[in-house]
């Protein structure tokens, strides 16, 4: 086969050794080499730990510069960068992965993981014993706030007495920080840690105290085999394949994607056999298959905010646009959202 001259960049917030959000990525820019036989690793463009601020826009346009058709640009901070350096080079197709402006050469792609977070929220609301599960929250954007809902209404639904108490880092990737933040809300009597970071500095905090933890991005049980239950995970691979496919092709299209549990994109990974109950798999399963056929919405009402207030109706689900602008915590959520 004659070799197609295709050359693909990857903007990542953090080091690919984070073991969680940018590793996940770049797990999917792998499969994508794998899988597409005209490229290999040199087509591929990499920059790590790159800060969500100006120097994205120059990391941006340098990739551009250096001939790559397609740029995948990884984190929800350098979308207003990516509008920019789109306008400089129409003939460049722009990834952004969790923002929501697009243009006719830049469009937007993530996930729907509030739908893995209910169901890690099932297996910690049958396994709290002190009815208290710890939450460490990155940043307090909606994408961040959704989870820490979805994963509340999952735990509440396992275990009405149980809440959800959220310490929040400011920080996507600082391993210490995030450890010590779950420290805290070890000492605050939490006895499963749940997170939404990238490092599995929340789940070593749980082993080192006995406990038990929820990751996040990818399968952490190798990190903390003695804590860690599962994780909500990313599979971003066929979605590379696709994105890459098409613009090769000629047939790409600027469009929103948020992909669902059906189309593989999010998942919940592999459980530690040791460690959760029989009843919480089978619940799991139970109210995944209802998830992949439609009839379970993880925001269908009656659903309260933190106040008692009703938020959403008996027989109402929120819409993708109330999904996506989420500035509340539901009832069960025990924290404040900063200004």
């Amino acid at each position: 086969m004659q070799k197609v001259l295709m050359k693909v960049g990857f903007v990542y917030v953090g080091p690919v050794g984070d073991a969680g959000w940018t590793y996940a990525h770049d797990q999917g820019r792998k499969y994508m080499v794998e899988q597409l036989p005209y490229l290999d690793e040199s087509d591929t463009l990499v920059v790590e730990s790159v800060p969500e601020n100006a120097d994205a826009e120059r990391v941006l346009t340098d990739l551009a510069e250096k001939g790559c058709k397609v740029i995948f640009a990884t984190s929800f901070g350098y979308m207003d960068y990516v509008i920019n350096v789109a306008k400089r080079y129409p003939d460049v197709v722009f990834m952004h992965c969790s923002g929501y402006k697009t243009a006719e050469n830049v469009g937007t792609y993530f996930g729907r993981m509030y739908q893995p977070r209910y169901l890690t929220g099932l297996i910690a609301g049958m396994k709290t014993e002190s009815n208290l599960i710890g939450y460490v929250a990155a940043h307090p954007i909606p994408e961040v706030i959704r989870g820490i809902n979805a994963f509340t209404l999952g735990v509440r639904a396992a275990n009405p007495e149980a809440e959800v108490k959220v310490v929040w880092t400011n920080t996507w990737y600082d391993p210490a920080a995030e450890k010590e933040a779950a420290l805290s809300l070890l000492d605050a009597g939490a006895d499963v840690i749940a997170q939404h970071q990238d490092t599995p500095g929340p789940q070593q905090a749980a082993q080192e105290r006995g406990a038990f933890g929820i990751g996040y991005n990818t399968d952490m049980r190798d990190f903390a085999p003695e804590a860690n239950m599962t994780s909500p995970v990313w599979n971003w691979g066929p979605y590379y394949v696709e994105v890459v496919e098409a613009v090769k092709n000629g047939t790409w299209k600027s469009e929103q994607y948020w992909g669902s549990i059906a189309d593989g994109v999010v998942g919940v990974g592999a459980y530690n056999e040791d460690l959760v109950p029989e009843e919480a798999k089978k619940l799991v399963e139970e109210k995944l298959a209802l998830m992949k056929s439609g009839e379970l919405e993880v925001f269908a009402g009656p659903i309260k905010d933190q106040e008692g207030n009703v938020k959403v109706k008996e027989g109402e689900s929120l819409s993708d646009e109330e999904m996506l602008g989420m500035d509340w915590f539901v009832e069960g959520v025990k924290g404040n959202i900063p200004k």
